[in-house]
């Protein structure tokens, strides 16, 4: 879907790089106004003369005091090859809060509005620039947390998933359109024979390719999201360490003293590539300490809410009843065990351990001592990607809730073509269901879609993109 730029939207303008002191902050302008307001504030060459795509130096002034208030750089850059298909203008200021927001307040009060978050992409969409799920691609490439989950995102920002969506609506199309002639001209007997042959080939087909992206959801999710990981086990067996040393930084306190950690600490960090949202929990034991047994109830919480559990047992004390009750509570998620302190006498049968948590990973590691924590990454990795990480490289990987929900909204109603098809149903009650997973389709890449959504999904972006 394309659409011809809309000269009737308003010229609007924000600041594009975080707040606070740095080298540089952005104001960025768009609209058909965006040369006349900044011209207005810029002492030096006039914009409306210069070349797209140039970068120009010059001071602004205050027009109504003539005051100059800071030495600037603006870029200029005319529709349409910019990133919202509008003429664009940036103004680089110096970059602390006072002359980021002045600079801000001067390009508003001569003629630009504030933009709404997410205003700048949404405008590049509505003019065509990009479809929907290239869009909703910019703001999983500016949250990031590897270089995996960064590859995916430019992956489906080039265009890859949006590719991949059209091709299977044309062929959709393709078929749609060769039924309803069928339908309309029913030259032979055997065309009905011959229609709904056609229409469960085409829905195999298709089908086949959604299935194949709904398998890639899952890993998907986790590169996108990252894998909430809860750190669990009794106190003073290393949890708080494991967390610095994966961290590679003193996050967490690490004492001798059992219960020294007594709420979550949670901090992201990239292991193999597997984005992980570490969660830090106090010691789960039977306390009389009031405050620790918020802790521990914060602790239960992050289990049953952990996408991943790194289950830690203390190899130099024989297990308790407290283990033995984490190690059944953790049964039913993906976990990896964990014996630290093997610098310490053993205490511990790992064969034991082994035979209680069945096909988990266990992994004995001396965090003190540095050994065993490298090989951590790999077991997760292996948990998720089965395959490896690297395997998934190239392929379209679907990581968008929204995305995810549509399409297996689609692949259900091709489930009802072939099951209308087998029943004997009439063709042309068979094709209603193809018609709706060809809208389905279009709703991820906004061939369809209804203004509601755009104002959710734009809203979550940040101001200034």
């Amino acid at each position: 879907m394309t659409i011809v730029a809309n000269s009737e939207f308003d010229t609007i303008a924000a600041i594009s790089t975080p707040v606070g002191e740095g080298g540089i902050s952005i104001i960025r302008i768009s609209g058909s106004a965006a040369l006349a307001v900044a011209n207005q504030l810029i002492k030096g060459p006039d914009l409306t003369q210069v070349a797209s795509h140039t970068i120009n130096y010059g001071h602004l002034i205050d027009p109504t005091t003539a005051e100059e208030v800071d030495e600037v750089m603006v870029s200029v850059m005319l529709a349409p090859r910019t990133y919202t298909k509008e003429d664009v203008v940036e103004i680089n200021c110096h970059g602390g809060l006072l002359a980021t927001n002045r600079t801000l307040q001067l390009v508003l009060s001569h003629g630009a509005r504030l933009a709404e978050p997410g205003e700048f992409t949404k405008r590049a969409f509505l003019n065509g620039r990009l479809d929907l799920s290239q869009a909703e691609a910019v703001m999983d490439l500016i949250r990031a947390k590897t270089d995996q989950s960064m590859q995916v995102a430019l992956n489906q920002l080039d265009g890859d998933l949006s590719r991949l969506i059209k091709r299977l609506r044309q062929d959709i199309l393709d078929v749609l359109a060769q039924v309803e002639v069928n339908i309309d001209y029913p030259e032979y007997d055997a065309v009905e024979e011959m229609t709904s042959q056609m229409l469960k080939e085409k829905a195999q087909s298709v089908k086949q390719h959604l299935v194949a992206l709904l398998q890639s959801a899952k890993q998907g999710k986790v590169l996108r999201d990252g894998l909430a990981t809860a750190i669990i086990g009794r106190p003073n067996v290393g949890k708080s360490s494991l967390l610095n040393t994966l961290l590679h930084e003193d996050k967490a306190i690490v004492t001798n003293v059992a219960g020294t950690t007594r709420d979550v600490i949670e901090e992201y960090v990239n292991v193999n590539g597997v984005p992980l949202r570490l969660i830090d929990t106090a010691g789960i034991r039977q306390t009389d300490d009031q405050v620790e047994k918020i802790g521990v109830a914060r602790s239960k919480q992050a289990l049953d809410a952990a996408d991943l559990v790194l289950l830690l047992l203390d190899s130099s004390r024989e297990l308790t009843g407290e283990d033995r009750a984490l190690i059944e509570a953790t049964a039913a998620k993906p976990r990896i065990v964990i014996l630290n302190k093997t610098d310490l006498p053993s205490q511990i049968d790992a064969s034991q351990v082994q035979a209680m948590i069945g096909d988990a990973p266990l992994l004995k590691t001396s965090i003190t001592d540095h050994t065993g924590v490298d090989q951590l990454g790999a077991l997760i990795a292996h948990l998720f990607f089965e395959q490896g990480i690297e395997s998934h490289q190239g392929e379209v990987m679907v990581t968008n809730a929204r995305h995810i929900g549509l399409l297996s909204q689609a692949n259900e109603a091709l489930d009802e073509v072939l099951r209308g098809l087998a029943a004997g149903m009439p063709v042309d009650l068979v094709q209603i269901d193809m018609t709706r997973c060809w809208d389905l389709l279009g709703e991820i890449t906004g061939d369809s879609y209804q203004d509601e959504l755009l104002d959710q999904l734009f809203s979550q972006f940040c101001l200034g993109k």
